[in-house]
């Protein structure tokens, strides 16, 4: 939402292209749930399966049948089982609420898309229902919390559903801010682009419009220096050794540390003795930070490096790696 914002606020705000496209949906493999954070995790065996797909009639779900792909699940709430159906079909859907003594809402009216539905509880309550944890919990399961046994119709929509945008960077962010009044989920339309009021559209690729760059401020100097070399280097040549303050930070400077020959890279943080704690060279306390489990090494002459996977190490600052600079 921070980008977002930003893009709202520039002089073009209408009709630019932003970095996401519609991708081959038969190519797409791995499934995800609505609600931030949650991680959906399959037990080991076919791609996509696990105990909750419905296997009725012989054919394994999800089974993405048919012309149109079959990216959105319902569940059938007496059998707690799961279908793979067409994102644009109108159904009923159950919310989750994150706080409040009712955890879990069906909504009978109005019968909405996909899509449709996420966007009713995020407004309303917290997102559509999802994780295994929230759908096998006893007060999900209470027959307060589910269809009453007489509704003929007890598929719903839950928050499982198969990604078919991409980011053009490769960043594998799930984040989306559709306008529902003139997105069109069309074969033809498969670029996104923003529109008047900072939400997002859909448009035909090959269609000329203005577009929104982005640089995130950091470079990665391929050159083995030791701490104070890399330090100066990126002071006399850039602006200095990279800060970490925030997540949006750490996911750009991550990508750069990907892409380095040595197995960690300077970051622009040393640990002080006469203070006794970490300071980066932006005269900033270490408060946000990724470190990997047991490896903050609390010394003199020491320093901190990320390593490829993004997590951040200490290593005596006499030794060479790679660095990243803020520019």
């Amino acid at each position: 939402m921070r980008d977002v914002e930003r893009l709202t606020n520039s002089s073009q705000t209408t009709g630019a292209w932003i970095g996401l496209r519609s991708i081959n949906e038969r190519d797409i493999k791995e499934w995800h749930w609505s609600l931030p954070g949650e991680k959906y995790n399959p037990t080991e065996c076919e791609p996509g399966c696990a105990p909750e797909w419905a296997t009725n009639d012989g054919r394994k779900q999800p089974s993405n049948e048919g012309v149109n792909p079959e990216n959105c699940v319902v569940m059938y709430i007496p059998l707690k089982k799961w279908y793979d159906v067409h994102c644009s079909l109108k159904r009923k859907f159950i919310c989750y609420n994150e706080t409040g003594e009712q955890k879990y809402f069906v909504i009978d009216e109005p019968e909405l898309n996909w899509l449709q539905a996420q966007s009713y509880c995020r407004e309303h309550h917290t997102d559509l229902v999802s994780g295994l944890e929230n759908i096998n919990s006893v007060e999900f399961n209470d027959q307060q919390s589910c269809p009453d046994s007489s509704n003929p119709d007890k598929l719903l929509w839950i928050g499982l559903f198969r990604e078919i945008w991409s980011w053009s960077d490769g960043k594998n962010f799930s984040f989306r801010h559709w306008d529902l009044d003139s997105f069109k989920d069309v074969a033809s339309k498969t670029c996104a682009m923003t529109t008047s009021n900072g939400k997002w559209s859909s448009d035909i690729c090959t269609d000329q419009k203005p577009f929104y760059c982005y640089d995130d401020k950091v470079i990665l100097i391929n050159e083995s220096k030791t701490w104070d070399e890399a330090l100066t280097y990126c002071r006399e040549n850039h602006h200095d050794l990279v800060s970490i303050t925030d997540s949006h930070q750490q996911r750009w400077v991550q990508e750069r540390a990907k892409m380095a020959d040595t197995e960690f890279v300077w970051l622009g943080m040393r640990y002080t003795c006469t203070m006794d704690l970490w300071l980066w060279v932006i005269d900033r306390l270490v408060c946000y930070h990724n470190w990997a489990q047991d490896n903050m090494d609390e010394q003199c002459g020491m320093a901190g490096v990320m390593e490829r996977d993004g997590e951040w190490y200490t290593k005596a600052d006499h030794k060479k790696f790679h660095f990243i600079c803020a520019k």
